[in-house]
């Protein structure tokens, strides 16, 4: 799939409960959503690690990736992402592995140093809670040591996992994951689509400080947007008000299953709040595919990302998938043929 400079569009997809529903239901419709997505020839799906959370449902990552993948043909299946401080680096390069296995040339692994969650949620997920700047560098090379190929005497191995052609990303909001990203001769995306702020930076310093390694000789930058698309502008907006009020609600200590569209945010939101949430969703690309084309083609321009990868938070099913579709139908006067 490709629109604008002619760069892949993917998929990031959080799995969503919408409000009266199920966690059940939530993973069927996020297969149903990769299907389509698979039919109109997106690069890649990614679901993200978040846990406590009552409106998303794909807390066991690596799980839902293999439901994932077993239920669509093309498309790359992978994490945007794995929350590693969360994890033991042998436990998801057996996972991972394990997943290559299975689905090979289809797996990808994209990182994260956040814990996913709220504090005491992330103390009951880790146990020994450190300083992450120090241990996520270390913990990243030791889940690379478990991917490459076995050592002869090599004590501890990941069976399966050892050898495998697992592409790892790191994710981030800051510059920390750019910086080793850069280091570390390894793809970088940014989550700009809920951390506008240092996108810019981020990828000026990720691609002025990156070092080829083994796996990529030049840099290669992802942003994650925010697009919602329908007939027209009035209706793409609406649909758009479900994840307004999901920002909102978070930001109030309410965090809950995804709420219906309204017709109107007027009198749910103070004018404070209004603004916060428009910081929050600056990247968000809302309106019918002539307002949306050239908004999209102009990101594209100003950022040089590589590839922009696009969450669709939105309570139907069916006009989640339709805004899918719209975007794939979408080109813009400088776009190539897919």
């Amino acid at each position: 799939m490709q629109t604008g400079t002619s760069i892949p569009l993917s998929i990031l997809d959080l799995s969503p409960i919408v409000e009266g529903d199920s966690p059940r239901q939530a993973l069927r419709n996020t297969l149903a959503f990769a299907q389509a997505a698979d039919r109109h020839d997106f690069k890649r799906f990614w679901l993200a690690e978040h846990h406590n959370m009552p409106g998303i449902a794909s807390a066991a990552t690596s799980v839902v990736i293999g439901y994932v993948a077993a239920g669509t043909d093309r498309i790359r299946v992978g994490a945007g992402g794995v929350m590693l401080p969360n994890h033991a680096p042998l436990v998801i390069a057996e996972q991972f592995g394990t997943l290559e296995a299975l689905y090979p040339g289809r797996i990808d692994l994209g990182l994260g140093r956040a814990p996913g969650t709220d504090q005491r949620t992330a103390a009951a997920l880790r146990r020994n809670f450190g300083n992450t700047d120090e241990t996520f560098p270390l913990d990243l090379t030791e889940l690379q040591s478990y991917f490459a190929p076995a050592r002869p005497g090599q004590a501890v191995r990941a069976v399966p996992g050892a050898g495998a052609d697992v592409p790892i990303w790191l994710l981030g909001s800051s510059l920390f994951s750019a910086r080793l990203a850069a280091k570390s001769g390894l793809p970088f995306a940014f989550a700009s689509h809920f951390a506008p702020e240092l996108l810019l930076h981020a990828f000026y310093v990720y691609r002025n400080e990156f070092q080829p390694s083994a796996t990529l000789k030049e840099p290669y930058a992802m942003a994650t947007v925010n697009i919602v698309l329908a007939e027209t502008d009035r209706e793409a907006r609406k649909l758009f008000t479900s994840q307004q009020q999901a920002v909102l609600n978070i930001r109030r200590g309410r965090a809950g299953q995804l709420p219906p569209p309204r017709d109107s945010m007027a009198g749910l939101w103070s004018p404070t709040e209004e603004a916060m949430v428009d910081e929050v969703l600056t990247y968000a690309f809302v309106g019918s595919a002539d307002n949306v084309a050239p908004r999209l083609n102009a990101f594209i321009e100003r950022t040089r990302a590589d590839e922009v990868m696009v969450t669709t938070h939105v309570y139907d099913l069916g006009a989640r998938i339709r805004s899918l579709e719209m975007l794939a139908a979408m080109r813009t006067p400088s776009a190539t043929a897919a």
